[in-house]
């Protein structure tokens, strides 16, 4: 038998030594089990329920559709939306032929464009020669739509300059930008109350420099409203966390404050702590107080991408989403902080409405800056007969395509990691991405 010499004892001998009795032990081993057993219980209780029975958000169509071109068609009262500069014409107008080209050709909604600015009178001739609608241009010039909350004084001003100077020396996403800043408030609030949009329902929020890849054949507004759905998306992507550090906190206090009800889609977009109770509610805000809840539990980051979007403005405008923007804007978190309408819209969504009214705009094909969504054409369903679906290449059906004559290649449906799509699709559908799967997203 093997001997340890002294120096190579397990214990040292001048270490001391802690004795525990035997009640000891067991009531450390009693704490240890709970507390695991606790933070299951925990991270369980975050669960998101998945539909039983039926899918809660199923493509409203997976083929080619036959436009329905004829006046007594349903019509919704809708416009297409873009904020936009006279600077970026060139960019506007490649979004405006694209979307006439893939859509808006059969249904004629209204254009309406929106500036900081007067238009010029060559970028009003480009798009009304452009539109088979109605062209529309607004110039925002109130300070209360566009520019410094009306509560800031000129201290406060001063103060969100330098906050945003110093956000930009930081190397914070656009956040050295002032009029970055105004627009991400405009569209997380003052957007919805415009005189412009009063007579529209709904709003297709579109981009300059925006590409469509497919053709959309069927009215997206009437869906939305025959489906009984209130936002629609087509991407979504992890927040950069240095641009909203105390919004998520801001947000969780609110709904605690106004005994908001959990909804399965703000289970969706929380990561529950794995810390115990109660170190839990001491631990997490004390040393992570970004992303985090007085709770300790985390937010996931995940949120949908605002530069594509159609809702529905009562649901914006109403009295719910309202307050939560007045609460928001009076801490000056939009300018002290770089707050993006896209997390304020999705905690607002997620918070506000029920899963069923979230609907994932998958057959469209769609692309802004580098990130895209392409799905796969469907398998006999490309309606070659029409004589009214434009003529042109596109890719070949796939198995299991849902879309309709798409002039990208389905072979890799999206460009952007997966998890953030799937985890906020969790309550609306019982289908999973596999861990396989999930992981060959994160790679081009």
């Amino acid at each position: 038998m093997l001997l340890l010499r002294p120096s190579r004892r397990l214990y040292p001998s001048n270490l001391p030594r802690i004795p525990f009795s035997r009640h000891t032990r067991l009531a450390l081993l009693f704490l240890l089990t709970a507390a695991i057993l606790e933070v299951i219980l925990h991270v369980r209780s975050w669960t998101v329920q998945q539909p039983s029975d039926h899918e809660l958000d199923t493509p409203f169509y997976t083929s080619c559709q036959e436009p329905a071109t004829t006046s007594h068609q349903p019509r919704e009262k809708a416009a297409l939306v873009m904020l936009v500069r006279n600077s970026e014409l060139l960019k506007a107008l490649k979004t405006v032929q694209s979307i006439e080209k893939h859509f808006n050709q059969w249904f004629h909604y209204p254009v309406v464009f929106l500036n900081d600015e007067p238009f010029s009178q060559e970028f009003v001739s480009v798009m009304n020669a452009s539109v088979s609608g109605e062209a529309r241009f607004e110039h925002l010039v109130s300070r209360k739509e566009w520019g410094y909350p009306e509560w800031m004084d000129v201290s406060d001003v001063k103060d969100a300059k330098e906050a945003i100077k110093q956000q930009g020396e930081d190397g914070i996403l656009y956040a050295g930008m002032e009029t970055y800043h105004h627009m991400c408030r405009f569209y997380s609030g003052k957007f919805y109350t415009l005189p412009a949009l009063r007579d529209y329902k709904w709003y297709w929020r579109i981009e300059p420099d925006v590409d469509f890849y497919c053709s959309i054949t069927y009215d997206p507004f009437v869906e939305m409203a025959k489906h009984d759905k209130v936002y629609g998306f087509t991407i979504a992507l992890s927040e950069e966390p240095r641009t909203c550090p105390s919004l998520f906190r801001k947000v969780a206090d609110y709904k605690e404050q106004h005994n908001i009800p959990t909804t399965e889609l703000w289970k969706a977009t929380v990561s529950p702590s794995w810390v115990p109770w109660p170190l839990r509610s001491f631990v997490m805000p004390w040393f992570f107080p970004s992303h985090c809840d007085r709770s300790g539990d985390g937010w996931s980051l995940c949120h949908y991408w605002s530069n594509f979007e159609i809702a529905n403005l009562d649901f914006f405008r109403g009295r719910e989403y309202q307050r939560l923007f007045e609460y928001l804007d009076k801490t000056g978190g939009f300018y002290y902080e770089r707050w993006g309408d896209a997390a304020i819209h999705s905690l607002a969504v997620q918070m506000l409405l029920p899963s069923h009214k979230v609907h994932h705009f998958e057959d469209f094909g769609y692309r802004h800056d580098w990130f895209y969504q392409c799905p796969a054409n469907t398998p006999n369903g490309q309606l070659l007969e029409s004589e009214s679906l434009p003529v042109g290449s596109y890719y070949p059906e796939r198995e299991g395509g849902i879309g309709c004559r798409c002039e990208c290649d389905g072979s890799r449906t999206r460009n952007y990691p997966a998890y953030c799509t799937n985890k906020l699709k969790q309550p609306n559908t019982a289908r999973r991405i596999g861990t396989l799967e999930l992981i060959r997203s994160w790679f081009p």
